[in-house]
């Protein structure tokens, strides 16, 4: 059947694929056992043919996972050939430069077979709270400080799990519960996709995804490169500073668009610098590529082909390109802003796809302490997902409390006192955080924290946008600046391992995304109904006052 295929029945197929690698990710979601993924849906799940080109991601995920999974399966194929895999196998790692960043993230890649034959592959990652070490967050000086390293290992070989690896697994993390379920939930993920894609196959009558895999990787590299055929060809240029760990970083980038396709070189960039806050170039990639994709072919299919115009590259030693051991286990805070980077340069081609910077880093509280011992845990340790604004728009307002570009959900309130003992007093949109302009960033939020048990606790910050908030641009004002500190008046640094002590209430700020347009053109009634909503303040508002 499949030399007689006809466009629309590949059509149907390809919509099929990612049918399959969706339901891939919600057993993914439903299973696991950390929050951080079953409720907020840090994952990733894929589906790749057996040259390790990815075919389909599912909806549900992260680019930082998908994008940089993308290219860890060849990284499998390499450790582990195709004449070699039997069904029942499952393969797994967490090495950050050929893995997904940072050794939090487990992916385990699983060989997909129909009818005897290795048709394909299966890839899935999800974050896990903690794997030893000093813990999720940047004040580890190499990256044999964070955790657990896992290389290349088969976690199971033709259906028997690897009980040697498990036990050196549960034996180094703070969560072995948590952490044990996390790899098997991993696991069932993969082996649905894999039944999935063998029902698949007999259903519509292939022997392999051969011709299918060439039509879904054609069309969409085809479809991406006629949307960069309508853009101007040159070199365009942009720079942002970030706060950094214990000084500045400057991200730099030249974005060049020609009749191949996109390069970005980020040449000029910060070296790599002594804290965990350095970016493996398979994460700098996964983002960089991220923004383009948005900006440039938002409705194409994310896979090998829809990736395949657009090249990243990065001095070897820079904080967006950090070599090991460089410690790089909030590699997020840099690398979520790489694709307001790339629009800040894009912009001056195509002023119409980009908008105004936004908070773009996550602003997690992750937080650790005592609890009493609870099936098998010691303490607690949780990644709170929030954020704050994204940045306007060039035809609407930014979102507020999105998680852009990252995608997480953030973790509801009553998950985080059911799993914690701390105590939420408030959880709101922040006012006038939002940068001014003819279309307003999005806001950010407060938050206040506190134990309820009389214990301190840990926060493991990792923060940027406190010294150099997000810029609003075209005569939109910057959003405003993050803070974090106590309730009774004391700073917290942004970023590094800091102590709430008992009876204290831990005070979030999180920043607001910059605004596009002069204030005073905005629309009255949308400056009015932010006014009835408590959007901005009466003394905000003259912001917006010419006068």
């Amino acid at each position: 059947m499949t030399d007689t295929l006809s466009p629309l029945d590949l059509q149907i197929m390809w919509q099929r694929l990612i049918a399959v690698v969706e339901e891939q990710a919600q057993v993914l979601l439903r299973t696991a056992f950390s929050p951080i993924v079953r409720e907020c849906g840090d994952l990733s799940a894929g589906v790749f043919d057996t040259q390790g080109r990815m075919l389909a991601q599912a909806v549900t995920g992260t680019p930082g996972h998908v994008n940089s999974m993308a290219e860890s399966v060849k990284h499998f194929l390499d450790h582990f050939p195709c004449d070699t895999m039997q069904p029942g196998d499952i393969y797994i790692t967490n090495d950050p430069w050929m893995g997904t960043g940072h050794l939090n993230d487990f992916v385990l890649t699983t060989p997909a077979f129909h009818d005897g034959n290795l048709v394909g592959l299966f890839s899935c990652t999800s974050h896990l709270m903690d794997i030893g070490g000093i813990g999720f967050g940047p004040d580890a000086t190499d990256v044999f400080m964070e955790g657990l390293s896992i290389p290349f290992l088969k976690l199971a070989e033709g259906g028997v799990l690897n009980d040697t690896l498990m036990a050196m697994i549960r034996a180094n993390t703070r969560l072995p519960i948590d952490t044990e379920g996390d790899v098997y939930s991993l696991a069932a993920c993969n082996d649905v996709g894999c039944k999935r894609l063998s029902e698949m196959m007999s259903e519509f009558g292939l022997a392999d995804l051969d011709t299918l895999a060439a039509h879904i990787l054609t069309r969409s590299e085809a479809a991406v490169m006629a949307e960069i055929a309508r853009l101007p060809k040159g070199t365009w240029r942009n720079q942002m500073v970030v706060d950094g760990y214990d000084a500045p970083v400057t991200l730099a980038l030249s974005l060049t668009i020609d009749d191949t396709g996109v390069t970005v070189d980020f040449d000029g960039t910060s070296p790599q610098v002594g804290r965990g806050i350095n970016v493996p170039l398979s994460y700098t990639t996964a983002y960089t590529v991220f923004g383009l994709g948005c900006a440039i072919a938002p409705d194409v299919p994310n896979n090998a082909g829809s990736l395949k115009p657009f090249r990243v590259t990065g001095p070897e030693g820079s904080i967006v390109n950090a070599i090991k051991p460089a410690p790089v286990a909030s590699r997020h805070v840099v690398g979520q802003m790489l694709p307001d980077v790339v629009f800040g340069a894009l912009r001056q081609a195509a002023p119409d796809r980009t908008p105004a910077e936004g908070t773009s880093c996550l602003w997690n509280l992750n937080v650790r302490g005592v609890a009493a011992r609870d099936g098998g845990n010691y303490g607690f340790t949780m990644a709170v997902t929030s954020n704050g604004g994204t940045g306007a728009r060039p035809t609407l307002d930014g979102l507020s409390a999105t998680a852009y570009p990252s995608g997480v959900k953030g973790t509801p309130v009553e998950i985080a006192e059911a799993v914690t003992p701390l105590v939420f007093w408030k959880k709101e949109l922040r006012p006038d955080s939002g940068g001014a302009g003819r279309h307003r960033g999005g806001l950010g939020q407060v938050i206040e924290v506190e134990s309820r048990i009389g214990e301190p606790f840990e926060l493991l910050a990792a923060y940027d946008r406190i010294d150099h908030p997000a810029r609003g641009h075209d005569g939109g004002q910057d959003g405003a600046a993050g803070a974090v500190g106590l309730a009774s008046g004391r700073v917290f640094q942004g970023k590094g391992f800091q102590t709430v002590p008992p009876g204290e209430r831990l005070v979030v700020l999180t920043p607001g995304g910059g605004g596009i347009g002069a204030p005073e053109t905005r629309d009255p009634d949308a400056l009015a109904a932010d006014l009835e909503e408590q959007l901005i303040s009466d003394a905000g508002a003259r912001a917006y006052d010419p006068r």
